[in-house]
């Protein structure tokens, strides 16, 4: 098992800006969805419209699983396929108006579009994710060679907002 500390874990998931989401609906179906994010604060950030599925299905059920594909290449030959690495961990999402993102957070994500007050879609909300359990991890602080071993490939580590 690769020895991963919870810095380096947080290190992979910044570096990164496509998440999956997986939440559950009103029928207990599960669901995922791609979606771009930023962290602060410990959280994992994304946004989404209020009357958006995803958004219903959260604030009906906060418990969420996010996995972030960390990509892979090998230097000087970029042409060679890897597969991604992997940040997965369960956590607790709050849905959150607009204003009460952090502006840094608000500003990557949305990159100077224009926010209406409205429409067919709804608003725009902010979603964060507080880690809970474990951060598991495949690949993350190893070369791509290494990831041909699963078991050495593999990490876990606490995340921090369990303790807190």
């Amino acid at each position: 098992m690769v020895d991963i500390t919870y810095g380096e874990v947080w290190k992979a998931i910044a570096g990164q800006n496509f998440m999956v989401i997986g939440m559950v609906t009103a029928r207990g179906e599960s669901r995922t969805a791609g979606v771009m994010h930023a962290v602060h604060d410990d959280r994992i950030w994304f946004t989404s419209h209020d009357l958006a599925w995803k958004t219903r299905h959260i604030v009906a059920n906060p418990n969420v699983s996010v996995t972030v594909p960390v990509a892979k290449r090998v230097p000087l030959m970029p042409w060679i396929r890897i597969p991604a690495a992997t940040v997965t961990f369960a956590g607790d999402a709050e849905v959150v108006p607009l204003a009460a993102m952090p502006d840094h957070v608000r500003s990557t994500l949305l990159d100077d579009l224009e926010v209406s007050d409205g429409g067919a879609h709804g608003v725009i909300v902010g979603v964060s994710v507080r880690p809970t359990g474990d951060f598991v991890t495949y690949g993350v602080g190893v070369s791509a060679l290494g990831m041909r071993d699963a078991e050495a490939a593999a990490g876990r580590v606490r995340a921090a907002s369990v303790t807190a």
